[in-house]
């Protein structure tokens, strides 16, 4: 079977480790053909160039800007995103006939690209719904829902969903949220596919989890909860400057974060002016860098904002497992992350508007042994969301 995967991640090789080169693998292991459209921003002086490994194909497709510049340019740039991998996949991939085309929210932009090869192809269509957009930006007050922007993107939304033959929802809310909200939408087709990786185990001991710590000025004695990935406003950042407040004078915790984002600069400011003995703040890492420090830590932090009403499930969930960390989230009350962490009993939830529970729960985190903890949030990730699960789930839908 020939895949096509579009993307909006940029990668050069499916040996990265992230979601979609561990799916992607899984399908090489298994005899298929994959072929890949990764962009390449124009800020990156890269030319549109093929990268060819064992059964895949990855197309580095150079467009316009759509981070880390003016909102004209992204703007411009992700108008044209669509007709850009089209023209793409007439020039590069035109002898191909796919009969799968895998793709994830974010974005909804590419609809246009997967209509194309649906109909020229007869392919099945598999959407990876990580995120539900725009309905997130409104309840964090990112757009409105009464703008032109808003309809604009719920009529791509619209589209997008009718263009999937199968879509796979990150979890059980994730499924009840989108059939009760698109009553347009077979409910016969919406599934869940978690999010799932290739399990490597990756807990740092003795000599090697002090000498990380030694290395990243972390104290050797401290229960270290940690935070890794995007600090922009879904995590609500006010609301982990709270959080912080409330634990300073739990001795026994330190607070580690570790992440790049849009709010980035008000955690700042609160670790400069206000100085916390128990809060470390740094940019992000590299990928073997940061997955060696996570090791060495002993709980992992979720924060979602609490006004929320689309049930996110957040991926570095995952990361935390894979390193054997006992999980702490502080989330809205529509998404089941909380419940999965409780009732698979390796963690703690509260709601993201009660810094006080919050802490409570990081004095019972002090006193817990995390490893066996731990040992049962790894259990569970290799039991429930294994690669090799998503990939039968999406194999067994499309036979369907």
């Amino acid at each position: 079977m020939k895949v096509l995967f579009l993307t909006l991640l940029e990668f050069d090789s499916l040996n990265e480790r992230n979601l979609y080169c561990d799916l992607l693998r899984e399908f090489v292991k298994n005899g298929h053909e994959v072929f890949v459209i990764s962009p390449a921003e124009r800020r990156e002086g890269i030319s549109t160039h093929i990268i060819r490994e064992d059964n895949a194909v990855i197309l580095r497709l150079k467009i316009g800007n759509i981070q880390k510049t003016n909102v004209i340019e992204k703007g411009i740039s992700t108008i044209l995103l669509e007709s850009e991998y089209i023209k793409a996949i007439k020039k590069y991939f035109s002898p191909e006939k796919f009969d799968l085309v895998l793709y994830s929210t974010p974005p909804i932009t590419l609809v246009g690209a997967i209509e194309y090869v649906k109909k020229r192809d007869r392919a099945k269509t598999y959407l990876l719904l990580k995120d539900i957009f725009p309905q997130n930006a409104v309840d964090i007050g990112m757009m409105s829902a009464d703008g032109m922007l808003y309809r604009h993107f719920k009529k791509q939304e619209k589209r997008l969903y009718a263009v999937s033959d199968r879509i796979g929802c990150m979890s059980p809310a994730n499924v009840s949220y989108l059939v009760a909200h698109n009553p347009d939408i077979d409910p016969d087709k919406v599934e869940v596919c978690p999010n799932s990786i290739e399990p490597q185990k990756s807990t740092s001991g003795g000599h090697d989890r002090t000498a990380i710590r030694e290395k990243y000025g972390i104290p050797a004695n401290k229960t270290v909860l940690v935070y890794g990935g995007n600090l922009g406003r879904p995590q609500c950042i006010p609301f982990i400057i709270e959080c912080l407040r409330a634990c300073r004078d739990v001795e026994e915790a330190f607070f580690l974060i570790v992440g790049d984002g849009t709010e980035y600069g008000k955690l700042a400011s609160y670790v400069d002016d206000e100085k916390p003995s128990n809060v470390k703040l740094m940019r992000r890492l590299p990928r073997d860098d940061y997955d060696r420090m996570i090791g060495a830590c002993d709980v992992g932090l979720i924060f979602l904002d609490h006004r929320f009403t689309i049930p996110n499930f957040p991926s570095r969930l995952l990361g935390y497992m894979q390193a054997g960390l006992p999980v702490l989230a502080a989330t809205d009350e529509k998404t089941d992350i909380g419940r999965t962490i409780t009732e698979g009993g390796f963690g703690w939830w509260c709601e993201s508007s009660d810094s006080d529970r919050f802490a409570e729960l990081v004095r019972e985190a002090v006193l817990a042994d995390p490893k066996p903890l731990g040992e049962k949030g790894y259990r569970y990730l290799v039991d429930n969301y294994d690669v090799n699960t998503g990939y039968k789930i999406i194999m067994d839908s499309i036979a369907k």
